[in-house]
């Protein structure tokens, strides 16, 4: 290793930081754009004149696509300089944005969300493989804890200033904001982040067939591939009905929505570092544990919500993501621990196809339990909540087996780390 290189338990160098900044950055306009269309939900289907089970598949569509261009781009991912594979699909993405902002009807909207899709939803998979190849698995933690605050910013920052453009003028208006967002992203990566190479020096499959078909077939994965599609289940069976059940059970006005939005990305922009941090001291599997433990008791309060002042709507909200944060970041950090080099970026690309497709059946699910009434109001939206804490009781066990077959603190320095831990 470098002489100049930091150890796991210091702090980041230089470039590091400028790395980690970067695909925060990136993901934060990766998410305000999937997230937004679920916060629109109340303008979108009176506007467009469709129901929910409607408005449901336009948010599946996205994930549906996604799983289909992760699966497809998986035998190629570990084939190519991860920066220029990065690039390719963020222009692509750019596309799909510019397209939903246009979008006149319900078809051209749904057409928009597939194209996003098949560009956005591979992004996340790359971001994950250079973070693997650039830092140790003892920083993972912290680096997964200040990249899932572009979560937190988005709320902070992305959806109260979606909302406003919103309010102000219609629902296309944050997309085109969105638009403006992405392009200096593309110029940070494109100018300051370096090629990363090192996967390409190590011993290459002969074909990007025979590449994914090992990778889909090998044994250690099937684990963490389960995983991945039971982690994001509570989002897409929750969130694209979150507003609409605010505005219309819990008697929350729609432009009290960026508050609520606001307040609760505040606490979370902080909780997500502070998170990593824990995970990596005392152990990402309890960290984990904890998480789910919140998650349940906060999802079954959340679900069976009656009339509830702004301020008590907030606190629940703020507790709720702080567990599902507590969640998120170390299972990234351990699942992270599987693949080896040359498979790192068909792994991420399978596990985004795979957690793509559980997302689009959840959230089809969600539009085929969810029963809208005359007023507005949803029924049966506590069923929701229920199904949830189901399968995080089921993702606490597998993670458990996966926490004993990937001991934490054995993992090698990534020979990639080197160019990264450079001053």
């Amino acid at each position: 290793m470098d002489a100049t290189a930091k150890s796991p338990k210091s702090g980041f160098s230089r470039y590091q930081i400028f790395v980690i900044a970067v695909l925060a950055f990136l993901q934060f306009t990766i998410i305000i754009d999937f997230m937004i269309i679920s916060p629109l939900g109340a303008m979108v289907m009176p506007a467009l004149h469709i129901t929910p089970q409607q408005f449901a598949f336009a948010v599946s569509s996205y994930a549906f696509s996604a799983g289909i261009s992760g699966l497809l781009s998986a035998g190629f991912a570990d084939r190519f300089d991860r920066k220029r594979l990065l690039l390719f699909f963020y222009a692509g993405f750019t596309l799909g944005t510019v397209l939903c902002g246009l979008a006149g009807n319900y078809h051209m909207l749904l057409a928009a969300r597939i194209v996003t899709g098949l560009f956005g939803g591979v992004i996340g998979s790359v971001v994950m493989a250079i973070a693997t190849d650039l830092f140790p698995l003892e920083m993972r933690g912290r680096v997964m804890g200040f990249i899932q605050t572009a979560f937190a910013a988005s709320q902070v920052l992305g959806l109260p200033a979606a909302l406003y453009f919103a309010n102000h003028f219609d629902w296309h208006a944050p997309f085109l904001a969105i638009v403006a967002l992405i392009v200096p992203a593309g110029l940070l990566i494109m100018l300051g982040m370096r090629p990363v190479v090192a996967h390409l020096a190590l011993k290459q499959e002969k074909s990007p067939f025979e590449h994914l078909a090992h990778t889909v077939t090998e044994k250690r994965y099937r684990l963490p591939f389960l995983l991945v599609m039971l982690l994001p289940t509570g989002g897409y069976m929750l969130m694209p009905f979150g507003t609409a059940y605010m505005v219309n059970n819990i008697g929350i006005a729609f432009t009290h929505l960026p508050t609520i939005y606001l307040v609760t990305g505040l606490f979370t922009v902080f909780v997500g570092p502070v998170v990593g941090r824990i995970s990596d001291r005392f152990g990402k599997f309890n960290t984990f544990l904890i998480g789910s433990l919140l998650s349940i008791v906060m999802v079954v309060i959340w679900t069976n919500l009656g009339h509830t002042p702004l301020w008590g709507v907030i606190v629940i909200n703020v507790l709720l993501f702080i567990g599902i944060f507590s969640r998120i970041i170390p299972s990234q950090a351990l699942i992270s621990a599987v693949p080896e080099p040359t498979k790192r970026g068909a792994f991420n690309a399978i596990n985004a196809s795979l957690q793509q497709f559980a997302g689009a059946v959840s959230a089809s699910i969600a539009g085929a339990v969810i029963v809208e009434q005359a007023d507005g109001s949803l029924l049966h939206f506590n069923w929701l909540g229920y199904l949830v804490i189901a399968v995080l009781l089921v993702s606490a066990t597998l993670m458990y087996f996966l926490h004993k077959a990937v001991p934490e603190g054995t993992a090698p320095m990534p020979a990639a780390a080197m160019s990264a831990n450079a001053e």
